[in-house]
């Protein structure tokens, strides 16, 4: 009985400091070397996408205009108005005011990662209540909508 007790005291000592008993710091205590710790991005306002930078058209290009409009009418519309009237999807008024042209035409090509991750499209999200679908707009389909958007607020159209 004698050599059961030792033995049970024994294997508690062990026991204990195999699971973190002993004073030292154990390696769960350390914080993780910084290049381990995720940082997040600073936001720039212009999105999280394939589009870093854009270059505005002045005045704006007609046959773009056009385009936009046409793209804006066959997939845009039914959630979208052209004046400052939420539907499904806020109202287009002002929207190059608001935002940068990169982040609307990120918006409109990587509708999925910009609703997970860019905060200003998370907030029309808790706004809205309706995720956007994916359209599938091609970078130059999305230029042409982003045009459209500047004629709709008042920009100058060329001839």
């Amino acid at each position: 009985m004698k050599q059961l007790a030792v033995f049970l005291a024994f294997a508690l000592v062990v026991f204990s400091y195999a699971c973190g008993g002993s004073e030292g710091p154990s390696s769960g205590d350390k914080p993780a070397p910084k290049s381990m710790i995720e940082e997040p991005a600073a936001d720039d306002g212009k999105g999280i996408g394939e589009v870093k930078e854009v270059s505005l058209n002045s005045p704006l290009k007609p046959g773009m205009v056009e385009t936009g409009k046409a793209i804006y009418e066959m997939k845009c519309a039914a959630c979208h108005k052209l004046n400052d009237q939420r539907v499904v999807g806020p109202g287009w008024k002002g929207i190059t005011e608001r935002r940068q042209p990169e982040w609307i035409m990120n918006m409109t090509t990587n509708v999925d990662v910009m609703l997970e991750q860019d905060p200003a499209a998370r907030e029309l999200l808790k706004e809205c209540l309706v995720r956007m679908p994916n359209q599938n707009l091609s970078i130059g389909d999305a230029r042409d909508v982003l045009e459209f958007m500047y004629a709709n607020d008042g920009q100058e159209v060329g001839n």
